[in-house]
């Protein structure tokens, strides 16, 4: 498998940034992060951001209703992430985030809050517009029937205030993939692309513009309870 370590300037030491090139099946990578998880809450490893993607798999979260699984045409995996069922397949790239809340608040909203302005500034940063809606987790467009779609999921889950999974942002995959599932048990709206916007981005690009706004994400947690979060 290939794989890239990365690290950015800030905060250099404290956080180690990996690369995937290769598809990672979704166990294996359920696997290293409840791996990771432990390790960063013994202090024995840094906290990690991990870029990849999947093979098709559909995943099912700790909510996720049995009725919303209409054609199971690809491997189906329990986590313990919160959320339903979603869909990971190439062209979907993946962040997955090891972080200690410990230091940072314990807050789980401001965690989830600071994911969707970090993945809404990068996706300005290719001309998409998007937004996080209430009481629907997850990033938000206009796709290109003038409706609202989703181009992002989010799904965590932290245990001993160590965070795991992450989001999930659509750069081109075979959209009728997530037809086997009602995404994330919501079904009037739609799911859209950056290819299907017009925009295409390859995976390197859009690890690199992440990681150029990852300061604004850390700095929304560093704010914890304040109006950043708003708290």
């Amino acid at each position: 498998m290939a794989s890239k370590a990365l690290r950015p300037e800030f905060d250099a030491e404290a956080l180690e940034w990996r690369r995937e090139d290769a598809a990672v099946p979704y166990a294996q990578a359920l696997a290293a992060m409840e791996e990771r998880n432990v390790a960063v809450h013994a202090g024995a490893a840094a906290e990690q951001i991990w870029l990849l993607e999947h093979p098709p798999v559909y995943t099912a979260g700790t909510s996720a209703d049995p009725a919303e699984l209409i054609d199971p045409r690809f491997d189906v995996v329990k986590t313990g992430r919160g959320g339903r069922y979603t869909y990971h397949g190439p062209g979907q790239r993946v962040a997955y985030l090891m972080l200690n809340l410990a230091e940072r608040g314990k807050d789980v909203r401001c965690f989830v809050h600071a994911i969707e302005g970090w993945v809404i500034a990068t996706l300005a940063d290719f001309g998409v517009e998007a937004w996080a809606a209430q009481g629907r987790v997850g990033i938000w467009c206009e796709d290109i029937d003038g409706r609202e779609a989703k181009i992002g999921a989010i799904g965590v889950r932290v245990r001993r205030w160590v965070t795991m999974h992450g989001v999930s942002v659509n750069l081109d995959p075979d959209l009728s993939h997530f037809g086997g599932i009602i995404p994330c048990g919501i079904n009037e709206f739609g799911v859209t692309s950056l290819a299907r916007l017009g925009k295409p981005v390859s995976a390197a690009q859009w690890d690199e513009a992440l990681m150029a706004r990852a300061p604004g994400f850390f700095e929304t947690l560093e704010n914890t309870g304040r109006s950043a979060c708003g708290g």
